[in-house]
């Protein structure tokens, strides 16, 4: 296990945008010295500089040099770039740790700092954040999926759980397919929601008369799935057998909302899938739903 001294070593920051800053403030707050950002904004610098405390450096090289630990906390598509420059510009030295944020990123995006002699890690929030104060919030309390050398990877747990996450492994090969789940719990989540606040929207409610409309359904759902799991969770048509409500929506969404056949058939179709699991359907009515849904049965 690391040491004391070890775990509340500094810390530099590269890119100084709303998990960047947020991170770094955790950090701060639990006691790992921040001392350096860089940022190719200087407004998100100056932002870190007031979370993190952190002097501004507007050389990432430079930055970089200032810690042990160093944090790139930049765009996916700019890691490897990053890293390559502070590896190749003096600031990465044997036995510092390299951490990036990346969900989907493997720790290859670090592999000029690692052939250098130092140790990588990928740390990853599964949260979502609107902004700096927000992130702040929610990280406490939410898991991190964590990638990392075998040297510091109780490091790499130890960090998350002092600014109030909750780690876990996983590894490099299954990075995106876990960052794919993520993508779509959060953010087709919000498409989902939109497509569905626009409808209300063609009906005549406004924005706000919308949201409120649907609203409690979505917490309704939400909640029942917290307690009770998804597949307990299925209510509606598809659960109930009701071929000819199903029906009723394709007619209607092909004439008011063709933008979304494919994705009504697409959901419908897993939805039966839940549906078999849970039991509550024959293996005919099962079949006739996928039918309708794929577009095979309209008459019966």
């Amino acid at each position: 296990m690391p040491t004391k001294k070890n775990l509340k070593e500094s810390f530099a920051i590269i890119g100084a945008g709303k998990v960047g800053s947020a991170i770094g403030c955790l950090l701060k707050n639990a006691g790992y010295p921040i001392v350096s950002i860089a940022d190719l904004s200087g407004r998100n610098a100056r932002r870190g500089m007031k979370y993190t405390g952190a002097k501004i450096y507007k050389d990432v090289v430079e930055a970089a040099a200032q810690a042990p630990n160093i944090l790139i906390a930049t765009p996916d598509d700019a890691i490897l770039s990053v890293c390559a420059e502070i590896s190749e510009g003096g600031a990465v030295k044997k036995g510092n740790r390299v951490v990036h944020l990346s969900g989907a990123g493997g720790l290859d995006l670090l592999e000029p700092a690692r052939r250098l002699g130092a140790h990588v890690a990928g740390i990853h929030p599964l949260q979502t954040f609107a902004d700096v104060e927000s992130a702040i919030r929610n990280i406490r309390g939410s898991a991190f999926g964590v990638t990392a050398d075998d040297e510091i990877r109780n490091w790499a747990f130890q960090i998350v759980d002092d600014i109030g996450g909750i780690p876990f492994s996983i590894s490099e090969a299954e990075k995106p397919l876990y960052h794919a789940a993520a993508c779509m719990a959060s953010n087709y989540l919000i498409t989902l929601i939109h497509i569905v606040e626009n409808i209300y929207l063609s009906l005549g409610l406004d924005q706000e008369a919308a949201l409120r409309a649907f609203w409690p359904l979505v917490e309704g759902t939400m909640q029942n799935i917290k307690t009770g799991g998804c597949v307990n969770s299925l209510t509606g048509p598809i659960s109930r057998g009701d071929a000819g409500t199903i029906r009723k929506h394709l007619d209607v969404l092909k004439t008011k909302a063709p933008h979304v056949m494919d994705f009504y058939r697409t959901m419908g179709i897993l939805t039966v899938d839940i549906v078999e699991k849970k039991g509550t359907l024959s293996e005919d009515k099962a079949g006739l739903l996928k039918s309708i849904l794929s577009g095979g049965i309209r008459n019966e």
